[in-house]
């Protein structure tokens, strides 16, 4: 599958002045830019900044940022599922994740998030492939924000609106585990009813169990 990248920008107005929203961006241009130190969710910010370079260069790999001037203040990743995962099980090639979104604690509540989701669902590209993200509670930032975990859920689910996810039932051992965990799905307007089906597998794999 040929992985058609378009790149598309617009700006936000917070309260702390303009963002601008853009990408999918190349790990050049990543390189060049500062890592707000914030922006620690998943690990130590030096780090995050090389592993998203890392992935802005992948043939799939898409990242889109929010930018203050030079200083990237938040950003969104699509990517392959992990390998561990089983929604990489069917080798699906139109089968991205959202792998990470993460926004700095200073414009949270700006909706940056929402903006990131909708810069990328500007690329028609996108329109070739199934989106999923998996959502667990225990990666939330439930001290950060002092929201409860259904509050959390509530507004996940409202900025994943934005990029045209919506929940999908799977018997996923991990999603189940917890009723605030859930998968959303984002199917694209190209996507062939075989393609659909092949993921509806990878949705549920214990149909049949008692």
């Amino acid at each position: 599958m040929k992985h058609e990248k378009n790149y598309h920008c617009m700006t936000l107005e917070t309260p702390y002045g303009s963002l601008i929203i853009e990408g999918p961006i190349t790990g050049a241009s990543l390189a060049k830019m500062d890592f707000h130190e914030d922006l620690k969710a998943f690990r130590p910010a030096k780090k995050q900044h090389v592993a998203l370079i890392e992935i802005a260069d992948l043939p799939e790999g898409r990242m889109i940022i929010a930018r203050e001037n030079n200083i990237v203040v938040g950003y969104v990743t699509f990517l392959y599922p992990d390998p561990l995962e089983r929604w990489s099980e069917g080798n699906m090639d139109n089968l991205l994740e959202l792998g990470a979104i993460e926004v700095i604690p200073k414009y949270r509540g700006n909706a940056v998030g929402k903006h990131l989701l909708q810069v990328s669902m500007m690329d028609d590209a996108m329109e070739d492939y199934i989106i999923i993200t998996t959502e667990y509670y225990w990666h939330w930032d439930l001290k950060g924000t002092g929201l409860n975990v259904w509050d959390y859920r509530k507004m996940m689910e409202k900025m994943m609106d934005a990029g045209g996810l919506k929940w999908f039932a799977t018997d996923d051992p991990e999603i189940c585990s917890h009723p605030a965990n859930c998968l959303m799905v984002r199917i694209g307007k190209r996507i062939k009813q075989d393609s659909i089906e092949q993921f509806d597998r990878l949705r549920f794999q214990n149909r049949y169990m008692y």
